[in-house]
């Protein structure tokens, strides 16, 4: 594979990446496209989640941490600016849609020094989660999602995230304990963990071009967050807006 590309791109609202996270599957690429990304504090549910079965609602509003939804399936995971969101899209929806993902993120954890254990949901090492992992499909291509526990404090997870249910249904989160590299005794300065996964994909996928945003890219995002993202019942209900 070749010929892909590297987003460089922040945005202030975590909503904004999510729109933003979704519109780059939307445009239907041609190659592979690597965004990585850090949300500030919110707790994101999968596409067809439950808030009341996934959050402590009562702690997120009064602590003022957004509950919001994403487009992908997978359980529901606490961003703040220590996890690294890892954004893959490939062109062609493969038959194994998390084997790219898995194969980046196991080489970059491997490169920050520990030795993971790859699962169908996420990377451990040993029995504590470091990756989630996240797919949505479209006829035109596939968007892989991981998260990296870089120095985000576990308590802070279980504080806004709720226990097992009594009930357990399908679409509820496989709850793991977790622990982030820095939970692992390793430190990294500004940048050097994106370095790494950007490098492990490049491995993997070919040269991935820096660049900015493209215009359609942009103007998808913008008719995400109408339709969706800047619309309270999708994060309540899954339910969106007309466009």
């Amino acid at each position: 594979m070749n010929g892909g590309s590297d987003i460089r791109a922040e945005f202030a609202e975590p909503t904004e990446n999510l729109a933003f996270d979704e519109a780059l599957l939307r445009v239907e690429p041609s190659a592979p496209v690597l965004w990585l990304w850090r949300n500030p504090v919110c707790v994101v549910v999968g596409r067809g989640q439950k808030v009341a079965r996934e959050v402590r609602v009562a702690e997120c509003a009064r602590d003022g941490v957004p509950v919001l939804r994403r487009a992908s399936g997978g359980g529901t995971v606490f961003h703040d600016p220590g996890n690294l969101n890892v954004t893959l899209v490939l062109p062609g929806p493969p038959p194994r849609p998390l084997e790219m993902l898995g194969l980046v993120m196991s080489a970059a954890v491997e490169k920050l020094g520990l030795t993971p254990t790859l699962g169908e949901r996420g990377l451990f090492v040993g029995t504590q989660k470091l990756c989630g992992f996240a797919v949505f499909r479209t006829k035109g291509g596939l968007l892989a999602h991981s998260t990296l526990l870089v120095d985000t404090d576990p308590s802070r997870v279980g504080a806004y995230l709720t226990g097992p249910p009594p009930d357990p249904k399908p679409l509820d989160s496989h709850r793991s304990p977790v622990a982030s590299l820095s939970g692992h005794g390793l430190s990294f300065g500004p940048g050097e963990v994106e370095s790494v996964v950007r490098a492990a994909a490049g491995s993997l996928l070919g040269p991935l071009e820096p660049r900015s945003p493209s215009p359609v890219e942009l103007d998808r995002q913008r008719t995400l967050l109408h339709t969706r993202y800047h619309y309270e019942a999708w994060h309540t209900d899954g339910r969106q807006r007309q466009a």
